[in-house]
């Protein structure tokens, strides 16, 4: 294999490195990297693996672009709302760098399609923004000896570190188990700064391209954390923990990882209009949110709910809302674990 003029024109800076040269590019074109996730980490991770000149990216997400999304998932613009993030990533990627070869893959990640996923790449790279993908992408990695190049973010500040590398530390070495349901909210119910997932996400790229060019000090057995209002770093060591052996995949890992997971009964907003006067309404979002849009009712936002519960309304049936519909349903795990035995009900996603 060699680098056509084109290419080393490309990568003409990587080249005059003396850590990197063409045998480290070289060993970049061979490479086959898989993102799980095109969203706020897998947007910088892309466009700098894309430019460095990886050979072959694989990307899997079966998510479409959100106008709240462009806040901080910076391939995505106004005209390509409501399309596949796997999709329009790889239009803008390989304007970026026509010398790489895409995989899109517009599916979610199972137990059922990860091992053969997993078996076709070197270095797994974990955007995700939950647990269950969190703890199926480590469990899977194990199993077919691949490195996790792990990264998250929570509000401003967010985590790096590499999973299994030469039969390192994992990601249950860190963490064992996963919190207890609705502990720990995503990104959708606190926010988080917008250019946090690309400082994040590159630094995921920096130590995707160290593994491959094999320089450097590689974060297997660290921690990094990093805060984007104090812009401080603290980076921390954890060992292997050999008492963790992962022999088989969970069969279901949104109901291991602590997912509410009973099917609340539904109802949709035709239905609702139909017969507004029988129900009442409960919106659980933020303040802003709400102030932006509503379709009226009580407000109380999720996180204030457990001491306010005395206030909702109960002389007709319940419905709750929010955005995407995960607030809500937690909001009515948490009511019928209080001893709510009156009728509720849980209103359709609703992209305000």
């Amino acid at each position: 294999m060699t680098l056509s003029n084109q290419e080393q024109k490309q990568y003409d800076r990587h080249l005059i490195l003396d850590e990197i040269g063409i045998k480290g590019q070289l060993k970049l074109k061979q490479a086959k990297v898989l993102v799980v996730g095109a969203g706020g980490l897998g947007c910088p991770i892309l466009q700098y693996l894309t430019a460095a000149g990886v050979g072959t990216i694989g990307i899997i997400d079966h998510d479409t672009i959100d106008q709240s999304n462009l806040q901080r998932q910076i391939l995505y613009t106004h005209d390509d709302i409501g399309k596949f993030k796997a999709e329009i990533s790889i239009k803008k990627l390989s304007k970026l760098n026509p010398f790489v070869t895409f995989q899109t893959y517009i599916e979610k990640l199972t137990s059922k399609n990860v091992m053969n996923l997993f078996s076709k790449y070197d270095i797994i790279v974990d955007g995700s923004d939950n647990f269950p993908t969190r703890y199926l992408v480590n469990d899977a990695a194990v199993l077919t000896n691949k490195p996790v190049v792990f990264g998250s973010i929570f509000k401003f500040e967010g985590q790096v570190s590499v999973f299994n590398y030469q039969n390192g530390p994992t990601y249950r070495c860190l963490y064992p188990t996963a919190p207890n349901p609705n502990t720990v909210p995503n990104c959708s119910q606190i926010g988080v700064l917008g250019v946090l997932p690309s400082i994040i996400g590159s630094f995921q790229a920096n130590e995707v391209i160290k593994i491959i060019c094999n320089i450097g000090n590689i974060l297997s057995g660290k921690l990094l954390n990093f805060n984007a209002l104090t812009m401080t770093q603290l980076l921390l060591d954890f060992k292997k923990n050999a008492a963790i052996a992962i022999k088989t995949l969970d069969s279901n890992y949104d109901l291991s990882c602590g997912l509410v997971e009973e099917d609340f009964q539904s109802i949709t907003i035709k239905q609702l209009n139909q017969n507004p006067e029988k129900y009442n309404l409960l919106d659980v979002r933020e303040a802003n949110e709400r102030a932006i849009h509503h379709i009226g009712g009580q407000h109380i936002p999720l996180g204030e709910l457990p001491n306010r519960l005395n206030e909702i309304n109960t002389n007709k049936d319940l419905i709750v809302y929010c955005k995407s519909g995960v607030r809500s349903k937690i909001a009515i795990q948490l009511l019928k674990d209080k001893g709510w035995t009156d009728t509720i009900l849980q209103l359709e996603a609703l992209k305000f």
